[in-house]
């Protein structure tokens, strides 16, 4: 046996000692807990575990070792408190939540016109039911929040251009929640008036995600572009304008036959599978049987390892994080709310215990609904 081997050999034996330890260490945990739940005192008590940090930093006797040996015992403290909340909420009430009447739902809103991708994304959820128009996303929100819509659909994620960002700094404004999410394929084509050749046009419009996810294009051909509320609506100004203003506009294929534009290039997106999530919003928190996702938004402090002891959560827990998204707060301070989609059922002891863990852990901290991963996708939209 090599002297490699034989060191080997030496940190198994320590590797289970350890382990022997930690599994120890969580059974008394699991008498806290008990102690805490018949005492109603909350898992977290701060003042606690700085003791326990600062006592082991000081037992390190190596000041190389210190930062180290703290985030090991703050990863098992975290564990602890996990497995703790965990046997606390086991036989605690779900949240208060009902169930989503899709079907029996009549005030739906997007923005945009018809033709638009949102009204796609709509109609995938909502079947042939009548879709009512906005003109911004945050008349959407409006309408939802006051009760004047059932549910708003809006666009958050696109594949090629990534996060909608106005969509996310609205679900932190308005208290609305999300009840379910779908996936729309994109189409973009250039459409102008008829007659209108490719080396005429002088500027091509849409919305800012659809100019992103065609940039390659449009440099390509050297095309000015300009900002648009929507495709559809973007589409529509241009059927309006005068023939010798020669605009063209990125719409789907869809929308430029029923405005009668020519198309003039096809498939003109940077990536060839151009796909749109779109997240369907209500007042009232809203939870489908089969939904197995979750939305949380929250604030994390500005403390050493804050981020990683934010994802241990749900790696203990053996949650899977869909995405992360962070936007600005924008109130000066440079902090930033991060967005988090995550595996699990409101019902499961493990999301429970998550869910407490940060709402009881974080300044700042918001549960935004449920949603299907599932997802429909419709492919026959421009």
């Amino acid at each position: 046996m090599n002297e490699l081997q034989l060191l080997r050999n030496g940190i198994d034996e320590i590797d289970q000692q350890i382990l022997d330890l930690f599994k120890q260490r969580m059974e008394l945990c699991k008498d806290v807990a008990e102690y805490k739940r018949s005492h109603e005192m909350p898992v977290f008590q701060g003042g606690r575990e700085q003791q326990i940090i600062d006592r082991i930093k000081a037992l390190t006797g190596d000041p190389a070792l210190e930062a180290g040996t703290a985030a090991l015992f703050t990863t098992i403290m975290d564990i602890s408190k996990i497995l703790q909340n965990r046997r606390i909420l086991a036989n605690s009430s779900e949240y208060s939540a009902s169930v989503p009447d899709i079907s029996g739902a009549e005030r739906i809103g997007c923005q945009g016109t018809t033709g638009a991708n949102s009204e796609a994304a709509a109609k995938l959820l909502f079947g042939n039911k009548k879709i009512t128009f906005y003109h911004t996303f945050e008349d959407v929100f409006k309408a939802v929040q006051s009760g004047e819509l059932d549910y708003g659909v809006l666009p958050v994620h696109n594949s090629t251009a990534g996060t909608v960002d106005s969509t996310y700094d609205l679900l932190a404004k308005y208290d609305v929640f999300t009840v379910e999410k779908v996936c729309v394929e994109i189409n973009h084509c250039l459409a102008a008036k008829p007659g209108t050749a490719l080396n005429e046009i002088r500027c091509v419009y849409s919305h800012p995600q659809a100019i992103a996810q065609c940039s390659d294009f449009l440099t390509v051909n050297s095309f000015r572009n300009a900002e648009y509320a929507n495709t559809a609506l973007a589409a529509e100004m241009v059927a309006k304008s005068p023939d010798e203003k020669k605009y063209a506009a990125i719409c789907s294929p869809e929308c430029a036959k029923r405005l009668g534009l020519s198309i003039i290039a096809t498939n003109i997106a940077d990536c060839s599978l151009n796909r749109t999530q779109f997240v369907c919003i209500s007042k009232d928190m809203q939870a489908d049987p089969d939904s197995d996702a979750i939305s949380v938004m929250l604030r994390i402090p500005h403390t050493e390892g804050s981020l990683y002891r934010l994802l241990t959560k749900f790696y203990v827990n053996g949650m899977n994080l869909l995405s992360i998204e962070n936007r600005p707060i924008k109130d000066g301070s440079f902090d930033v709310l991060f967005y988090l989609d995550f595996s699990g059922k409101l019902s499961d002891p493990s999301v429970k215990a998550v869910l407490r863990d940060l709402t009881e852990n974080l300044d700042y901290f918001r549960l935004l609904g449920t949603f299907k991963t599932q997802s429909n996708i419709n492919s026959d939209n421009g």
